[in-house]
């Protein structure tokens, strides 16, 4: 007969906290397997912040009002914001910053997809906060609950940010609805662009996405990614219904028996193309990124010394 497999006391005590719906801490042992999971996970979501800066930050100088203006300029800074949260979390994973820029700088990490496409239009301000940003809520609400304790206590405090970001792209496309007929093509072709890309954000359909079962099990993940794509589509139709757009998918339609919406199948060659570094704008989200870590390094240098030179006295005491 076959021994019986054998697990280790701190096996046995990871496993039942994550049984126990209890948090995992950076003390705490862990598997390396879930440890390099969650640092993949952690620093991926803070690279898409930080990148994600980029497509908003391009219409900061050409927002139509004042107030336009320093409505973007607070949710930019906030998506800063949230980038520091996420790297610090996963700093106590034990990877430091450097590391995890140096990665997305050389490219050797990848971000959200969804912020490698153009943003040529007001309107796609609207579109990114009422898409981007409520798939975003969709899929981080849950992350409220991840089982990794840093995290989770990141995530509570972004999603209420992120809520008044879905409710500010929501209030743009509502305006530019209530707008000229200029105004109201404008919002549909935006959204008629966003919409697909949108529902990508969740990743791949489940069978073609091998490490989500083990990140539900060990409750990183609370929901496959076709149950987020689900009710993410559930919330916007009423939505859409509101704002007077007509989403862009003929076979959207709602399905009594399901007690959801049906809709069409995406295009994931083009997910896939994105992915491998040719979306429309791949190339040059990094090299800004790039350029803007090289341009701040005199800081990061001024701000080692000032602290070494802090530090110095404190030697020389002991």
């Amino acid at each position: 007969m076959p021994e019986a497999q054998t697990t280790s006391a701190e096996e046995r005590e990871f496993q039942r906290l994550i049984d126990a719906d209890q948090r995992i801490e950076p003390r705490d042992w862990m598997p390396e397997a879930y440890r390099k999971t969650l640092v993949r996970q952690i620093s991926q979501h803070a690279h898409s912040e930080i990148i994600g800066m980029q497509p908003e930050g391009n219409w900061i100088s050409r927002a139509p009002s004042l107030k336009r203006k320093a409505i973007l300029m607070a949710k930019v800074q906030d998506e800063a914001g949230h980038g520091l949260y996420l790297y610090s979390a996963a700093q106590t994973l034990g990877t430091d910053r450097d590391t995890m820029f140096d990665q997305l700088i050389t490219g050797k990490a990848r971000y959200s997809s969804i912020f490698s496409y153009l943003t040529p239009t007001w309107a796609d301000m609207g579109s990114i906060g009422w898409l981007v940003d409520g798939a975003a809520i969709c899929n981080q609400v849950p992350l409220c609950r991840v089982s990794y304790g840093p995290y989770g206590r990141a995530m509570t405090r972004i999603c209420k940010e992120e809520s008044f970001h879905q409710r500010q792209g929501f209030e743009i496309l509502l305006q530019l609805m209530r707008g000229s007929a200029a105004q109201q093509r404008m919002a549909k072709e935006s959204v008629d662009r966003w919409y697909a890309p949108a529902l990508m954000m969740f990743g791949p359909p489940d069978d073609e996405s091998p490490n989500s079962r083990q990140s539900m099990d060990w409750k990183i993940k609370r929901f496959s990614n076709d149950d987020l794509r689900q009710r993410f589509v559930d919330m916007l139709v009423p939505q859409a219904e509101v704002l007077g757009i007509t989403l862009p998918d003929p076979d959207l339609r709602w399905n009594e028996e399901r007690g959801h919406y049906d809709f069409g199948e995406l295009d994931w060659s083009e997910f896939h193309e994105v992915l491998a570094g040719r979306g429309q704008a791949n190339s040059v989200r990094v090299s800004r990124r790039r350029r803007a870590h090289e341009d701040g390094a005199w800081v990061r240098e001024a701000a080692r010394a000032y602290a070494d030179a802090q530090a110095a006295p404190e030697r020389i005491a002991s």
